[in-house]
């Protein structure tokens, strides 16, 4: 696994406030980790602040597993 999913994988269970085992790149952040509204903002915060990139509100709500979100910060850094 590349260096940025392994980033996003640490850092949505930090968000999230669970086990660092559990977070799994086919993970679903609201079916399978739990997430709500609430944690999948902060989420996003989170990334934006760690990647140094903007994620709109749009192309959030098109992010629902931590593969779409690795896939998407690697595009977005490789531009």
């Amino acid at each position: 696994m590349s260096d940025i999913g392994e980033r996003i994988e640490r850092i949505t269970a930090k968000t999230l406030g669970i086990e660092r085992e559990l977070v799994k790149q086919s993970s679903n952040f609201s079916l399978d980790l739990g997430a709500d509204s609430l944690d999948t903002v902060a989420l996003v915060m989170d990334l934006e602040d760690e990647f140094t990139i903007e994620i709109s509100d749009l192309e959030a709500a098109d992010i629902v597993t931590v593969e779409q979100a690795t896939t998407f910060i690697t595009e977005r850094l490789n531009g």
